[in-house]
């Protein structure tokens, strides 16, 4: 395969040129749907813990090679979704250079902050759809979790819940800073989700835990991002496109971000007392 095929299966296939967000021509795109999925993980979640502590297993219950090629699968998916939108993204700055001069607008600044006006269409957005359904598979951990070890934790729950809520509204305000979160999402679910697989086929892990320094930097480097499009945001004339939605994502990640510190603090006594 060469390296135009792949641009052009990533980056110029007419159903990635002409894609458009839209409840009418988009799967799982309205309101109603997300807050009944949304609604739906959790009850079902809760349920299955309820169902199986009633049951008083000692142990959890084996699933095989399930959760190894769900690892597998995310990993790729996640690598997929990362080279997509880094040349879909290459593309539109490629394609609309020329537009910028008039808004005195640079590469760096359009990756933090959209124009205000921006449509949730066309290549990026494409991508950012992909990664929006890709959330509904990320889903699954939970339950591997309720029934391998009989354990549903509350920060899981919130964390999937938020962060579909999240990318659903990425592209329903066409909100700024959604390449670079998707692009530093990806790239660190590609690594978790296939040091998840390596491990889970029986090889060595790592030394240190991998999982969750990664997840640790991630949000570091988010939260680094999200000062970046206010300061942009205050500066540059006009705004940035869907700064509201941001607001309310600023929200979610802020609590996300709380909650996973106290996680972090609470595993990392529970090492040192075990050393």
């Amino acid at each position: 395969m060469t390296v135009h095929t792949v641009k052009y299966w990533l980056t110029e296939h007419p159903n990635i040129v002409n894609f458009r967000w839209s409840p009418t021509q988009s799967y799982a795109s309205t309101w109603f749907f997300l807050f009944t999925a949304v609604s739906s993980y959790v009850i079902a979640a809760v349920s299955l813990h309820i169902l199986l502590a009633v049951t008083r297993r000692r142990r959890g219950l084996s699933l095989g090679p399930i959760p190894a090629l769900h690892s597998l699968a995310m990993a790729l998916i996640s690598a997929v979704i990362f080279v997509g939108i880094l040349l879909s993204a290459a593309a539109e700055i490629r394609d609309t250079r020329w537009l910028w001069r008039r808004t005195r607008t640079t590469a760096l600044q359009w990756f933090l902050c959209f124009p205000v006006g921006t449509r949730a269409s066309g290549r990026v957005f494409f991508w950012s759809y992909a990664f929006y359904l890709s959330r509904f598979l990320h889903l699954f951990r939970t339950f591997f979790a309720v029934i391998r070890r009989r354990k549903l934790s509350f920060f899981q729950l919130i964390n999937q819940s938020s962060l579909l809520c999240i990318s659903f509204l990425w592209l329903e305000y066409s909100q700024s800073f959604q390449v670079v979160a998707i692009l530093l999402t990806t790239v660190s679910y590609a690594v978790v989700y296939g040091y998840r697989f390596w491990t889970a086929i029986g090889l060595r892990g790592a030394c240190f835990p991998l999982v969750v320094n990664c997840q640790a930097v991630l949000l570091g480097c988010l939260t680094v991002c999200h000062v970046g499009v206010l300061c942009i945001h205050l500066v540059k004339r006009g705004g940035c496109n869907g700064i509201g939605a941001w607001l309310f994502n600023s929200v979610l990640n802020a609590v996300i971000s709380l909650l996973y510190l106290k996680f972090y603090v609470k595993t990392r006594s529970l090492s040192l007392r075990k050393q």
